[in-house]
């Protein structure tokens, strides 16, 4: 569904449909006639609402509450009372908070009431074909793939370059957020990245699945829109390139920008010179502005304005847009204003295209919940690190570089913050650590087999170039375990590195744990006995560097001071 074939929905201006109820001075929500035909019953605004059942309740602050005598939201006063109908029949409402484009609206922490019927009729949904953990977990770490499309067709994006372009993954940010919600990373990763797409299974109008040849050294915003490739595709190689599994994604195109920035009053941006892009139509003078519409879509495509006129460049400008519009979300202005909030509420969902495990209000809002208490100084933009391309004489694309990309990836796979988290945080993030190294202990406790007697087939699943190879060699010469052997490249890539054993191997887990020194999130027991001599399973994940190397993300001080990085609380001048 594209934003000309929303249907009626799209005509409703929530803003401007508040009356007053003379009955009881509030000012409640009136849809247009069918839509109140259907429903029966308003949603009285200045009071707490009914939660749907399972909803979560609304954070703090809520949704101001207008009294006698004030203003309707939107300036506009009148219309008729309505009776409460249906007798019994339950106030349909529903909480979208700030979370609705993840990262991007995580700054909000308030909440608007709305139709549940009407948002969730605003929402695309792909089937992405089991890419993907299936979906968000409360009580795990959370990777959401946001993709900003340069995808010209549909109402709003007419003008941009080629109108019957399909569209690339033009923007592109891994948004990590940790196990204990105290952070959140936003990882961004360059377009113009030379990198392997693989084959992905993708869903057909009919209903059939069709099988996409994966290419090999090309470029990364191929993984979406050519040959049929949709958003499951780019999350496969997403975690082909970066070893972490991502559990949903939310796609917005051009239009969301204009839409969004204008919801919110505009956004404010810095600027340390003035600028005249010809080709973006951006032109500022030195200094501060607050950008919406088109404006503000000029302001995240310009990549001639800022820097050295390069994509790596205009990714730190939409990391500082995205930022200040954070703030923005969280400043007061917006907190208190019901027109923005449901106006915010109309544009991010009219915007949003998701998979189905994010297919409706109630899991958006499950979402916004684990998002809502991020404190903005916790939330850290970076880009992942890359060279220009040695294979080019004319420098148009860009490799990974490891040396700055490993540790980097290595921290968000182990849920590590890139900021130093407040005293209280960090406290509840030590006492994790010591109740992860507790289950260690424990895993370690108990007898060991000898290491001649430990069977284990060695897979190598995202590690190094011929890292199953040496790790036999270190296992079978230095470690004296001869019934290893070598498989080669696992079936499918694994996040991080991890050993399969049965019930009845447990003491053969345990010695070759503590060889490898192996965390115990990477000790996978199984519910059935293994049959006599059937070996162990160890894959080598991302995190595997070298046999006997610790697994450990290094902490954030450890990091090469070359990696880029950006806080969201700060703002910074673009130049």
């Amino acid at each position: 569904m594209d934003a000309q074939s929303r249907g009626r929905a799209d005509e409703i201006d929530p803003a401007d449909q508040w009356v007053l109820n003379p009955r009881t001075g509030n000012y409640e929500l009136r849809l247009g006639d069918s839509t109140a035909h259907q429903q029966r019953t308003g949603v009285t605004a200045p009071r707490r609402a009914p939660s749907a059942p399972g909803a979560p309740t609304a954070p703090s602050p809520a949704v101001p509450r207008p009294r006698r005598g004030d203003p309707p939201p939107g300036g506009r006063r009148g219309g008729r009372s309505r009776k409460g109908g249906g007798g019994g029949r339950r106030k349909k409402a529903l909480l979208v908070t700030s979370g609705t484009l993840a990262f991007l609206l995580v700054g909000g922490a308030a909440a608007a009431y709305f139709y549940y019927d009407h948002l969730n009729g605003n929402l695309s949904v792909t089937d992405i074909a089991g890419a993907g953990t299936g979906g968000f977990k409360k009580d795990q770490a959370i990777n959401i793939l946001v993709i900003g499309t340069d995808k010209r067709s549909g109402a709003g994006n007419e003008g941009y370059g080629d109108k019957d372009s399909v569209g690339h993954a033009d923007t592109t940010i891994l948004f990590h957020v940790a196990k204990d919600r105290s952070n959140a990373t936003a990882l961004s990763i360059p377009r113009d990245l030379i990198t392997d797409i693989p084959s992905c299974p993708t869903k057909q109008p009919d209903g059939s699945t069709k099988e996409i040849k994966g290419t090999k050294g090309t470029r990364f915003n191929n993984s979406l829109g050519q040959e049929g490739r949709d958003a499951g595709c780019t999350m496969r190689t997403v975690k082909e390139l970066t070893g972490i599994e991502i559990d949903n994604f939310m796609m917005v195109d051009f239009n969301a920008v204009k839409t969004l920035s204008t919801a919110v009053g505009g956004v404010p941006v810095c600027l340390e010179k003035a600028v005249d892009d010809e080709d973006s139509k951006l032109k500022l003078s030195q200094g501060e502005h607050r950008l919406e519409g088109e404006q503000a879509l000029a302001f995240v495509r310009t990549r001639h304005a800022f820097g050295n006129e390069s994509d790596l460049d205009r990714i730190k400008t939409q990391q500082q847009f995205l930022g200040s519009m954070m703030r923005e979300m969280k400043s007061k202005e917006t907190l208190t204003s019901p027109k923005k909030f449901f106006s915010l509420a109309e544009a991010a969902t009219k915007s949003l295209t998701v998979d189905q495990g994010l297919g409706s209000i109630d899991k958006l809002t499950d979402l916004a919940g684990e998002l809502k208490d991020i404190d903005l100084k916790n939330v850290t933009f970076t880009t992942l690190p890359v060279l220009d391309n040695p294979a080019e004489k004319v420098k148009a694309t860009v490799v990974v570089n490891q040396a700055l990309a490993d540790p980097l990836l290595q921290m968000i796979r182990g849920d590590v913050s890139l900021t130093e988290v407040e005293a209280k945080e960090q406290a509840a993030k030590e006492a994790a650590d010591a109740d992860a190294q507790a289950k260690q202990d424990a895993l370690l406790q108990g007898a060991k087999a000898p290491a001649a007697d430990v069977r284990v087939n060695v897979y190598n699943g995202g590690g190094p170039k011929g890292a199953a190879s040496s790790t036999l060699k270190w296992l079978q010469d230095t470690k004296g375990v001869p019934k290893a052997s070598n498989l080669g490249n696992a079936p499918a890539k694994v996040g991080a590195t991890q050993l399969e054993y049965a019930p009845n191997q447990a003491d053969q887990a345990r010695a070759l744990a503590e060889m490898l020194g192996l965390p115990a999130t990477a000790m996978k027991m199984g519910t059935a006995d293994a049959a006599a001599k059937t070996p162990m399973k160890l894959t080598l994940g991302p995190d595997f560097q070298q046999p006997g190397a610790p697994l450990a993300a290094p902490a954030p001080q450890e990091l090469p001071k070359d990696v880029q990085q950006a806080q969201a609380d700060k703002a910074v001048c673009a130049k």
